[in-house]
């Protein structure tokens, strides 16, 4: 088992957009999470973390765009996002800090 700060470091913060929000209609929940987790490590670390059970754990990876920085172009890192959908019955309130 992992250790608490561990489950932190792979869930970064919860995502709220449009998208995020009708995602929570169907029992999902939208997490910023560290480039090199994976699915396993996500659902652990939103088990443990919030004491709900996942359903299943989708992730996508957004490109970080090219945007100029005091004149000179610059990158932004890519960010991984997970989609986690919760078993029925469990839901966690975002809007509300860890």
């Amino acid at each position: 088992m992992s250790t608490k700060s561990e489950h932190y470091d792979v869930i970064r913060k919860p995502l709220i957009t449009e998208k995020a929000t009708l995602a929570s209609e169907n029992n999902a929940v939208v997490f910023e999470v560290d480039i090199a987790a994976n699915k396993p490590m996500i659902k652990e670390a939103v088990e443990t973390l919030f004491g709900v059970k996942v359903k299943a754990v989708n992730t996508t990876i957004t490109k970080g765009k090219v945007k100029r920085f005091r004149g000179q172009p610059g990158r932004r890192k890519d960010v991984k996002k997970a989609y986690v959908t919760l078993e029925e019955g469990n839901t966690i309130d975002v809007s509300t800090g860890l």
